[in-house]
């Protein structure tokens, strides 16, 4: 019996990187998943192989009404939604002074904006059912003055205020919200970085290495499992101890 065993969950941003290790561990622990991509058809395609019956859905999270059917679709499918990962998010890599409006715009609806548009179509009936679990994906950049993008910067503080702020309006209904906060893994963000940046992060890094994503994964399917029924509003780091 895995972690996840008769759960059911969703999970955005799906086709590569970490969703698709939160895939692919979350159907490891037994559980029954979905998730959702914005245009990488061959990567979901790679996704899914990874874990054979997972539901894909090429819905972005800032279409509201395409959202609201996924989970109209779960739903009538699985008879519940137990637990959703707000995963999907982007990043630039851009000084304030040279960052357009629209780039603004983009990373904070994307990151900001998706989650809560995600969130509000499927805890509708996890209110309903006085059930669930919510995990948003932040960022240590979210939680500690460092080096990066501002705009991504705010978005994934912006993300630790929802969870704190939804955990307390929620908890009536017996709902968790959770924030895990990774720092720099072996893909996604860090891929883009400068080499001395990349060197300064691993110096003050504790492990002296990147994270995994499988890493993340498994800390993810334990915070959102019942094991840690106890825990919510908080933001968990995880980041080699910096």
């Amino acid at each position: 019996m895995g972690l996840l065993a008769g759960k059911t969950a969703l999970i955005t941003g799906g086709s590569r990187g970490l969703g698709r290790a939160l895939v692919e561990t979350f159907a490891g622990e037994g559980a029954r998943v979905a998730f959702s991509y914005a245009r990488d058809d061959a990567g979901a395609s790679a996704t899914a192989a990874t874990a054979p019956g997972a539901k894909a859905f090429r819905v972005s999270v800032l279409d509201a009404p395409a959202t609201g059917v996924m989970v109209a679709d779960l739903e009538q499918a699985w008879g519940s939604i137990d637990v959703l990962v707000n995963n999907a998010g982007v990043s630039q890599n851009l000084p304030l002074a040279l960052m357009e409006e629209d780039d603004w715009d983009h990373v904070m609806d994307v990151n900001v904006k998706g989650t809560f548009l995600t969130s509000r179509a499927v805890l509708r009936g996890m209110i309903r059912r006085k059930r669930g679990v919510v995990l948003n994906i932040g960022s240590l950049v979210g939680t500690r003055m460092m080096e990066a993008p501002v705009h991504y910067c705010a978005s994934k503080a912006a993300i630790k205020g929802l969870t704190e702020g939804l955990a307390k309006e929620v908890a009536r209904y017996g709902i968790r919200v959770l924030c895990l906060a990774p720092g720099l893994l072996e893909d996604g963000v860090g891929r883009n970085l400068p080499d001395y940046r990349l060197a300064d992060y691993l110096k003050h890094c504790s492990l002296g290495r990147l994270g995994g994503l499988a890493e993340v994964a498994r800390c993810a399917a334990f915070l959102v499992s019942d094991a840690n029924g106890y825990m919510s509003g908080e933001t968990v780091v995880i980041d080699g101890g910096m």
